[in-house]
């Protein structure tokens, strides 16, 4: 079985809004529920749960209601930070009985631009390999700097991946990884891909993500989406 599992705890305070930034509406249409119909029209995903924000449940579930998201079955408590958030979903599916050797499609509510071509990637590669990080080669210039002030060296960018969601593990490594983090004192890792680094022994496999898998992180980054979901890829681009 496929598991989307949807991380939408965050407040949201960079974005400066009253409403957290993934039940903004934009376009007519609340962010999340774009995020959660790309994961409803793709045929491979059966199961799409969501850690929510405390007290946005029932809005949500409305929401979802009121746009026919058919397979959200669950919805899971938000954390105090993103890795607490992921591990509460993580330990609810377990809870609910999946199977150990499900996937488990870790994606941000606040991507709503995710494609069917990235979510059929990571299925593949994940069944494949194990596991999948999408991740977009770097194209800039790389400087290192302490102070933020200034820098006198460089990262070379030729090995660099700037790194997506979806990121997808089977249900049994997830559980397993989230449980030795908690004995070993990891509380707050900014991703799935860097919890792994951080407790060794895992190779993390890439798949390719795109530029227009946005998160929506500050108000550029809104105004970047209202003009990204007017256009389409020209016919003779490849």
């Amino acid at each position: 079985m496929n598991i989307a599992l949807i991380i939408a705890g965050g407040i949201g305070n960079r974005m400066g809004q009253d409403i957290p930034k993934q039940f903004m509406h934009i376009d007519n249409c609340p962010v999340i529920i774009r995020t959660l119909y790309a994961f409803e029209r793709h045929p491979q995903i059966d199961v799409i749960a969501v850690v929510c924000l405390e007290g946005w449940e029932t809005i949500l579930q409305s929401y979802a209601n009121q746009f026919e998201i058919t397979k959200l079955k669950h919805i899971y408590p938000g954390g105090e930070n993103g890795q607490s958030s992921i591990r509460n979903g993580v330990f609810g599916l377990e809870c609910d009985g999946y199977s150990e050797e499900d996937l488990v499609l870790i994606h941000d509510a606040v991507r709503p631009l995710i494609s069917q071509e990235i979510i059929s990637s990571n299925l593949a590669v994940s069944m494949r390999y194990g596991n999948v990080i999408t991740g977009i080669k770097c194209a800039e210039a790389i400087l290192e700097s302490d102070d933020r002030l200034h820098s006198d060296s460089s990262i070379p960018r030729d090995k660099l991946f700037r790194t997506q969601t979806p990121q997808t593990f089977c249900l049994r490594e997830l559980g397993k990884a989230h449980r030795e983090a908690l004995e070993k004192g990891i509380t707050n890792s900014v991703a799935t891909c860097t919890l792994m680094v951080e407790l060794g022994g895992r190779t993390l496999y890439l798949s390719p993500g795109e530029e227009r898998n946005i998160k929506l992180t500050n108000t550029e980054d809104i105004e970047l989406y209202k003009s990204l979901l007017h256009t389409s890829k020209e016919s003779w681009l490849k």
